[in-house]
């Protein structure tokens, strides 16, 4: 009888270091992102209250909002170049403990200008994150894993509302409780697991494969040849360019540009949903149990599109039609004013939004070579984070200004159709000049 086709010891090697990979670093890092983006979207809970306590109008609100971006902007790549310089686990460590001493400041704003400080703060805390993230992801998933891997850990930023919106409508209720207010409560309690878990970073991620106690000498060696094999067949972007040079290219705005929609209506929602549900006469509890609802099923979808576009191979299609969705659904929340139908909006508003950012961020890792992934991968994020800021500003100056949460929305509506018609004319212009890779930076 002839035997069954029996995996190779190259196969058997993969699997083995892959399954031993993503169960010692997705699961920590998927936790540290969830509480980094509770800390970062938690004032808008809090703002059900406090708002009023200290003063702030929707306007001034969304200039918070805003600084928290024009922060992260400002250190974002200084800060992932730091990273390839000190190692991950000693910067993301750094981060973490930084982030969550300024989540509990957050607590002690008594007014617009130290609520500004305060988000200024945060987001300067924050900035270095997320991209040092995903250069890490790169130091230990070959590409063919990425778009699910990546969609796997950002599904932290949908559980993040979903898990995130109960609890912060709960410690809103400890109103009283040690002289605190509620929506001070909710800063501290948390922002304290970000400085726990940046201490346990510091034992728990080693910065290389070849730090890594858990794998075998054979697997470590296996790993390292294989990124590098990934890193030396790719079509890169920039191939150790200057950092003036990656951030001034005009393909490397246009990922920007692409990835700005996403990014904008992520943290807007995110910040701003607990208010526009609200608007609808709900209580806090049930604004924070509705809340949920949108953000679950986007997570479940996110690995599911993930995992799609991994078996496919397909990148460009799996950005633009998730992005489509999401800026036809923004719009369509201009025609109702029922709760019901508003809700059902924002949930396939937010199911696109998520679906995107796994395909998305293996694509551009892909584009970018071993050289100059740090400086790219954080100079996209953080030009994508100028339409961010930008857009959470003015969804409060047009709250304010006509009292419609649907009309402040539009500015996201075309940031995401920008985008959707964007990444299909870089699929359109790679498949027409250079028969798939896109070379987005020249030399």
């Amino acid at each position: 009888m002839t035997p069954v086709h029996a995996p190779t010891e190259e196969a058997a090697t993969e699997a083995a270091v892959m399954r031993k990979v993503g169960l010692r670093l997705v699961p920590f890092l998927i936790l540290c992102y969830f509480i980094a983006y509770i800390d970062r979207v938690n004032a808008g809970f809090a703002a059900l209250t406090m708002n009023k306590d200290v003063g702030l109008s929707q306007a001034m609100f969304g200039i918070g909002g805003g600084l928290f971006f024009v922060a992260y902007v400002l250190f974002e790549v200084p800060s992932n170049l730091a990273m390839e310089r000190f190692g991950a686990r000693i910067w993301i460590a750094r981060i973490m403990v930084t982030w969550g001493l300024v989540g509990i400041g957050m607590a002690f704003v008594t007014g617009p200008y130290t609520f500004y400080l305060g988000r200024f703060l945060l987001g300067a805390a924050e900035a270095g994150f997320f991209p040092g993230v995903i250069l890490y992801l790169t130091y230990w998933f070959p590409k063919a894993y990425r778009a699910r891997i990546v969609a796997t850990f950002m599904v932290a930023i949908p559980l993040s509302s979903f898990l995130g919106s109960p609890l912060s409508a709960a410690l809103l209720q400890m109103d009283g409780v040690a002289g605190l207010r509620g929506w001070q409560w909710l800063f501290i309690m948390e922002a304290i697991p970000a400085v726990l878990l940046g201490l346990a970073a510091l034992i728990l991620l080693p910065s290389r494969p070849s730090e890594a106690a858990w794998l075998s000498p054979t697997e470590q060696a296996w790993l390292t040849a294989r990124i590098a094999a990934d890193r030396g067949a790719a079509s890169p972007v920039a191939d150790h360019l200057p950092l003036w040079k990656v951030l001034s290219n005009t393909y490397v705005w246009a990922l920007a540009l692409i990835y700005s929609g996403s990014s904008a209506t992520s943290n807007a929602l995110s910040l701003w949903m607990p208010q526009i549900l609200k608007s609808f006469g709900l209580s806090n509890l049930e604004t924070g149990f509705l809340n949920m609802i949108p953000f679950g099923i986007a997570s479940v979808f996110m690995i599911v599109w993930g995992l799609r576009a991994d078996r496919s191979g397909e990148r460009v299609w799996s950005t633009a039609l998730p992005l489509a969705l999401t800026s036809t659904c923004l719009l369509a929340t201009t025609l109702t004013s029922s709760l019901a139908v508003t809700l059902l909006l924002l949930t396939l508003v937010l199911v696109g939004n998520y679906a995107i950012k796994g395909p998305f961020w293996a694509l551009a890792t892909e584009w970018l070579s071993a050289g100059t992934a740090g400086a790219g991968i954080a100079g996209i994020n953080t030009l994508s984070h100028l339409g961010t800021g930008g857009a959470t500003w003015l969804l409060g100056v047009i709250k304010d200004q006509t009292g419609s949460f649907p009309l402040a929305l539009l500015p996201l509506v075309a940031l995401t159709a920008a985008g959707s018609a964007m990444v299909l004319a870089l699929g359109r212009a790679a498949r027409r000049r250079t028969g798939g890779a896109v070379p987005v930076v020249a030399d």
